[in-house]
């Protein structure tokens, strides 16, 4: 018996080395590749992909003999773009509440819409260059993962996603003001927490659910409840038992402190962040997702959302807040992850919407190359999986993307500019010619 299966698992080594021997290799030129982990530009590297991975990355004359070949010698190429703050199964209008769109969606929407509505908003991260998205809840009972699954299986197209399923949240979870007799329906779109050791039962659901990290809320503001820092150390020691990140919403500095020391992986947010506060984060390497948008963003939310123009003074002073926050962090050696958290119908597609993260970032100071970072290989590094995103490497998932411009010079028309798309090895756009 011990014989036989040997045999038999020589047999199917041999016929899957063979499979992968017979998969056609297709070549790619990039005039400038970006390297993702030095936070360089490379000039003129030759790309072999074969199926669905990334085999070599090597010189122009590499190529063999007769190749046919894919030219973007003159364009730059990146890693596909990981946004790392999304919720694809909800929107709302600039003029709506969120509790009260929030209740509307979990009591007048099937989940069956509301997974058609998310397939359509995934599709169109894609069709940005964004091949990798960061789901965070909100997302009823686990339709996230089904999205996720479906993606994968091919039955649609769309980013690759990471799911986190419900967000675990005390009482409440962001959902203010509804009746002591109608809590029952935040349990359809939060898990909330009752103890340590429900704690502990949480995350093991999740992982029963094959989610890929936990969310958490560590403050459910405008709600006064929040998680204690036992509870969070419950969730933080049974997720790391099963090798899953935890990642923290966060409002107050206190709520942030508590997560950290409770030992999160990172902090959503993060909008009151202390410096002793963000020390702390350095020290532990705790990622920030800093989920701002810019200016342009904001006067076009606000004219939605029907401010007059006597009421728009707030704008320049929450961005210049914002930006003295984000170069505090950076300042103190705080990994930045990119995140957009763009759920508002601003009139433009989702995955269009997401982009404008990148003039916040730029807005706010960032060089082009270490945005690029923020949505690559950090982001990528943060969920552990930066050998197989975020990089465009040997062994890696074959996202590649290639924008046209100046990317140092001219950094938001280029990144906008997406003129070729491929994600574990298809090819969704080609606009090169």
């Amino acid at each position: 018996m011990y014989k036989t299966l040997i045999f038999l698992f020589i047999i199917i080594i041999s016929s899957q080395t063979r499979l992968i021997g017979q998969q056609k290799n297709t070549y790619i030129k990039a005039g400038f590749l970006y390297e993702s982990k030095s936070n360089t530009l490379l000039k003129n590297k030759l790309i072999q992909i074969q199926g669905t991975k990334i085999i070599s990355i090597s010189e122009f004359e590499s190529l063999p003999k007769n190749s046919d070949f894919i030219d973007l010698t003159k364009y730059t190429v990146l890693p596909g773009l990981i946004d790392a703050h999304t919720h694809v199964f909800f929107s709302q209008e600039a003029n709506e509440d969120f509790a009260e769109r929030s209740i509307q969606s979990l009591t007048m929407e099937s989940d069956a819409l509301r997974a058609l509505r998310a397939a359509k908003r995934a599709k169109s991260y894609l069709e940005a260059g964004i091949t990798s998205i960061k789901d965070l809840g909100n997302s009823g009972l686990y339709l996230d993962v089904a999205l996720r699954d479906a993606i994968n299986e091919g039955t649609i197209d769309g980013p690759r996603i990471f799911a986190s399923g419900p967000i675990l949240a005390a009482n409440g979870g962001q959902v203010y003001g509804v009746l002591p007799k109608h809590q029952n329906i935040i349990d359809l779109e939060y898990r909330i927490i009752t103890s340590p050791e429900d704690a502990k039962n949480a995350v093991r659901e999740h992982v029963n659910q094959n989610v890929d990290l936990i969310k958490i809320c560590a403050d459910n503001i405008p709600n006064n409840t929040y998680l204690t820092i036992d509870e969070i150390k419950s969730i933080v020691e049974t997720a790391h038992s099963y090798n899953l990140k935890v990642t923290a919403h966060s409002v107050t500095n206190q709520s942030a402190w508590n997560a950290i020391e409770a030992g999160v992986d990172g902090i959503e947010h993060g909008f009151n962040l202390a410096d002793s506060t963000l020390v702390k984060m350095a020290e532990k390497q705790i990622f920030l997702v800093p989920t701002e948008n810019s200016k342009s963003y904001m006067y076009t939310y606000a004219k939605l959302a029907d401010y007059k123009e006597n009421e728009l003074d707030w704008i320049d002073g929450y961005a210049e807040r914002m930006k003295k926050r984000l170069d505090r962090a950076i300042e103190k050696g705080v990994p930045i992850v990119a995140g957009s958290d763009n759920y508002t119908n601003i009139n433009v597609t989702r995955g269009k919407s997401s982009k404008d993260m990148f003039k916040y970032y730029l807005e706010a100071g960032m060089q082009p190359l270490d945005i690029l970072q923020s949505c690559t290989y950090i982001s990528a590094f943060h969920l552990g999986r930066e050998n197989e995103i975020g990089d465009i490497k040997p062994k890696a998932n074959a996202d590649i993307i290639a924008v046209k411009g100046d990317i140092i010079n001219d950094f938001i028309s280029t990144i906008e500019n997406v003129v070729f798309i491929m994600k574990d090895g298809k090819i969704y756009k080609n606009k090169t010619n």
